[in-house]
């Protein structure tokens, strides 16, 4: 594994196009599973979106119920269990394509097959998990997860529910409340985690939902989205848990929590892919139909703007979440060659990635909000009715932003988690960051590069925007030392630092890719995608870059750093961002739909 870029180190080591994955490698195989997700969505979600804005619960119940009988449930479960013991960018894949529909539907799968499940298959003894993993796999039973409480949200460890061991030592009752359970008016099994005694660290355990026992629910709580996504309160009293379902370890709770968010961030980002691109196709049919001044307002500079934004951010989201998913999967499979069981190379090889797994889920589901609000406008008036899809689009992508974490956690913990790795020695920041002071130190070359070759200055920028970071972080690193947590304003602009070096990169790395494969010629759009990313990329480096600087360096240090900035996000050729929107809508607008 040693050849193989770990976690975060994308930041300090070149990757070569051709050690990505990407969306046009997909096999055979996957494209066919693909294709089956996307009838399935069709006939099924798509076809009957209404009864999701109106709340119809039982609809998306007998949606799982659907599901589970093609085996849409059990994708990332091992055979040996009832699933299909599909790699992890299948399970991806799948994840993308079942989610773009509704989010009701969305949040019902994945509250399912990913927390609903998972803590079971990736911690869960074998007798626990020949119990219950093949019911949940088939959606003979479905899955919640009880975690937040009103006092403990983003704070996930400081809950109240109690977990009482009983005289006789076999069973233990639990008692507290949860809320925002997702599922939790159709679920069999909640995996509920709660304290024992004074433990430091919260306990899980498996309970089945039998109202007899002590469980009770509120109403189904009336949502901005996710209408038909059943959430509920969920009150435990004295609710008899026997003991070998506990799950793992006494004191384990917590971390079983937050490697299962993990997953599930990556899993968001690519919840919002497809969606991403339905309210493109969406919006670039309703603008070649939508006739103003005897003009198909598609034909209108300011909508082919939207347009291209909105597609862009599509394509570079699919580039940077199929990214990182390959490279989980990668690294599972070389765990698993190196002895260990699936449940330990799995939960080690999305750990080791959890830094990107935290990027992917703050852009993308920005990027579904802003392209659902410009959906809406282009619909003009119509895109407010509900009698267009946009607004419940723009209503459902709201809730991305909140659950697995907020992006202002996830944003902290990005920055946060690769510091962590550097001190570890699993990524070296010192000796890069190092080597950007020195530099900073001398006389900039004004040699002329050679940019002949495609990319050539985008990557030579990529590199400089790491620079950028390294600068910043650094430094930072430096004068605040262990209390840098507290500075969470400075950590959120390296954060956005960090997270558009990622996308932008993936975006030119797969178009790269491409190219060679294509030629240059056949991929004109994708080329002028990943350059009209970077650009953008680079004023928000440059924005986020000079605010952090100036919150903690004075005088000559911020002086010279504010040069370094200047340099390292300064283009030689400068690219025509018009001409960059007008090739992407152009093709658009010619196939009449979301075509990359």
């Amino acid at each position: 594994m040693s050849d193989k870029t770990r976690g975060g180190q994308f930041l300090v080591k070149e990757t070569k196009c051709e050690d990505i994955f990407t969306p046009e490698d997909f096999s055979e195989e996957q494209l066919m599973m693909r294709d089956s997700v996307k009838e399935f969505v069709d006939k099924e979600l798509w076809a009957h979106k209404d009864r999701f804005e109106k709340k119809d619960y039982a609809y998306t119940e007998s949606s799982m119920r659907k599901a589970g009988e093609l085996g849409l449930l059990g994708v990332a479960v091992p055979e040996e269990y009832g699933g299909l013991g599909m790699g992890f960018v299948s399970t991806m894949l799948v994840c993308d394509y079942i989610s773009g529909a509704t989010g009701s539907f969305s949040t019902a799968f994945g509250a399912h097959t990913g927390i609903g499940t998972m803590p079971i298959t990736l911690y869960g003894s074998e007798e626990q998990k020949k119990k219950y993993v093949p019911k949940l796999a088939t959606g003979e039973w479905f899955g919640a997860y009880c975690l937040t409480e009103p006092g403990a949200g983003s704070d996930a460890n400081s809950g109240k529910t109690k977990a009482v061991l009983s005289e006789d030592g076999t069973h233990y009752k639990i008692t507290g409340q949860k809320m925002w359970i997702s599922n939790a008016g159709f679920c069999s099994v909640f995996i509920v985690f709660a304290r024992i005694g004074d433990d430091k660290n919260i306990t899980g355990f498996i309970v089945e939902n039998d109202p007899s026992n002590g469980i009770s629910m509120n109403e189904e709580e009336h949502k901005l989205g996710i209408r038909a996504s059943s959430t509920r309160q969920v009150f435990f009293n004295d609710t008899k848990v026997p003991v070998e379902n506990m799950l793992s370890e006494r004191g384990n709770g917590f971390k079983i929590a937050m490697n299962a968010l993990n997953v599930g961030r990556i899993k968001l980002a690519a919840a919002c892919l497809d969606a991403q691109r339905r309210v493109t196709s969406g919006a670039v049919k309703y603008a070649n139909e939508r006739i103003q001044f005897n003009t198909a307002i598609s034909q209108f500079g300011a909508i082919r703007y939207k347009l291209a934004e909105m597609a862009t951010s599509a394509y570079a989201g699919e580039s940077a979440s199929y990214r990182a998913a390959k490279d989980i999967e990668d690294r599972i499979i070389a765990r698993e060659a190196e002895g260990a069981t699936h449940q330990e190379a799995e939960l080690k090889g999305v750990e080791e990635y959890a830094i990107e797994c935290s990027i992917l889920k703050v852009a993308v589901s920005e990027d579904i909000q802003n392209c659902a609000d410009e959906g809406i406008q282009i619909f003009g008036g119509m895109g407010f009715s509900e009698d267009t899809p946009m607004e419940s689009a723009w209503r459902d992508a709201r809730i991305a932003r909140i659950y697995e974490g907020t992006n202002e956690i996830n944003r902290m913990l990005s920055v946060g988690m690769l510091i962590k790795k550097a001190m570890k020695g699993h990524v070296d920041l010192l000796g890069p960051a190092m080597k950007v002071s020195e530099e900073l130190m001398g006389i900039p070359s004004f040699d002329t590069p050679d940019f002949s070759e495609l990319f050539a200055e985008e990557k030579g920028i990529v590199a400089n925007l790491k620079k950028v970071f390294l600068m910043v972080a650094g430094s930072a690193v430096q004068k605040y030392g262990p209390d840098l947590d507290a500075h969470q304003q400075l950590l959120m602009a390296a954060s956005d630092i960090l997270i558009e070096i990622y996308m932008a990169e993936s975006t030119i790395l797969r178009t790269e890719k491409l190219a060679k494969k294509e030629g240059e010629a056949k991929v004109q759009e994708q080329i002028a995608m990943a350059k009209l990313y970077l650009y953008k990329a680079v004023d928000i480096v440059t924005q986020k870059g000079k605010e952090g600087i100036i919150s903690f360096a004075e005088g000559d240090e911020q002086r010279m750093m504010l040069m370094g900035l200047r340099r390292f996000t300064k283009y030689t050729n400068m690219p025509n961002v018009v001409a960059l929107r007008e090739t992407i809508t152009s093709k658009l607008v010619a196939e009449n739909e979301y075509c990359f």
